[in-house]
This record gives structure tokens, C-alpha cells and sequence, in this order.
């Protein structure tokens, strides 16, 4: 399922989301129509991504379902790492998995700059290699210590070190590049959650402010 458009509309001390902007603040009754440009209503952008069309990049997805058709916030997730080509390699129960679809609604994150010419020719060959080690057979995999994250993270680290940088713990690796991606994902799903049972979500300023 497709995200319907949310806007935002700044006014009176207040922001407004909505499908589409009223024509008077529903806060003060103000006419939004003649505020000028300070309330003219911003799109906000999706934080998911097409993980197929996300080449080299570490992806994260509900197990089951999409993170916009029925995720609760807590219902467990599968991360993968993507090919040149938009194959997502990942690992569970079954081995690992080279997927062409099923990943279409993910919260992606980069992992290689443009500049690292070499690392771009290989990232695919590496990828395969990495995956076919023994470590990754299916009755390796053990549901808390040796998962898709311990498979997606190995890879990762594997480049870094060969790169010469320093392996990192998933509990590093969550804080620098995944936590502030997976809130603004779920401020996302609150506001469509909101949206999905009214026509205005109202935020007053200062109490934005404070969860930003």
C-alpha cells in the first residue's frame, strides 16, 4: 500500500498535519488561505524507499506485512543488504535469501559514498562470496545471537576492516546510522495513524519543539 500525501501546515503556534490543507485553522480559526507564505502547507517526504531500487544499502522491513499496512511499532523486523542491481541478500531460518521483490517498502540506509570507486566495481562479488560461507547455512541460525542482522552486519563490517576501519557492534552501528532514520519513521507512521482517524493532527509548537 502506497502512503497517502501528508502536509504540514505551520500556523498560530501550531503544526498542522493533514491530507490536504483546510481553508481555516481548525486551532485559532484563522484564515489559512490569506497567511502568506509562512503557512503555505509543505509536503512531508516518505521516510520508506523502494529497497529493489536502493543499490548497496542496508535495509530494514517488518518480518510480516509492510511498515504502512498494519505494523504496530513493535512487531519484530528483517534487515538485508542490497546488490549493485537491487538483490536483497539476507539470512534466516532457510539460509540466505537473494531476493527480487518483498522489499519494495523499506527504510533504507546507504553504504557507500560515490567516491569509493573500487568498493562500487566489487560490492557484488564480495556480496556473493560472503554469502556462500558455511556460517550463514541455514542450521547456523540461531533466532537472538545469529540472525539477519548478525549476517547483514558481518558483511559490513568485512568491507570496513578491509578498508581499514574498525568493526562495529550492532549496538554502534544501530546509533550512528539506524536510530535516527527508524524515528523518523515512526513520527511518519504516527502521523498516518493520526490521519487514519482524523482530518487534523494538531502539534503545538513548543511540544514539537521538545520531541525533535
Amino acid at each position: 500500500r502506497r502512503a497517502m500525501a501528508v502536509l504540514r501546515v505551520r500556523h498560530c503556534r501550531a503544526l498542522l498535519y493533514c491530507r490536504r490543507a483546510p481553508p481555516r485553522c481548525p486551532a485559532c480559526g484563522g484564515d489559512l488561505r490569506g497567511a502568506g507564505l509562512a503557512a503555505a502547507p509543505v509536503r512531508l517526504d516518505s521516510p520508506f524507499r523502494h529497497g529493489h531500487g536502493q543499490p548497496r544499502a542496508f535495509l530494514v522491513r517488518p518480518t510480516r506485512g509492510t511498515f504502512l499496512d498494519g505494523y504496530d511499532g513493535h512487531s519484530d523486523l528483517h534487515v538485508g543488504i542490497s546488490s549493485s542491481r537491487g538483490v536483497v541478500y539476507n539470512y534466516d531460518q532457510e539460509g540466505v535469501h537473494r531476493d527480487g521483490r518483498g522489499w519494495e517498502q523499506c527504510i533504507s540506509i546507504p553504504l557507500v559514498q560515490p567516491d569509493m570507486g573500487e568498493l562500487l566495481q566489487h560490492w557484488d562479488e564480495l556480496l556473493e562470496e560472503f554469502s556462500l560461507q558455511e556460517t550463514w547455512l541455514p542450521h547456523r541460525y540461531e533466532e537472538q545471537q545469529h540472525n539477519c542482522f548478525t549476517f547483514a552486519l558481518a558483511f559490513i563490517n568485512g568491507v570496513r576492516q578491509a578498508r581499514g576501519g574498525a568493526a562495529l557492534s550492532k549496538a554502534e552501528f544501530t546509533e550512528r546510522f539506524v536510530l535516527a532514520r527508524a524515528r523518523e519513521a515512526a513520527r511518519y507512521l504516527r502521523l498516518q495513524q493520526q490521519l487514519a482517524h482524523s482530518d487534523v493532527y494538531i502539534v503545538p509548537l513548543d511540544e514539537q519543539e521538545q520531541q525533535e
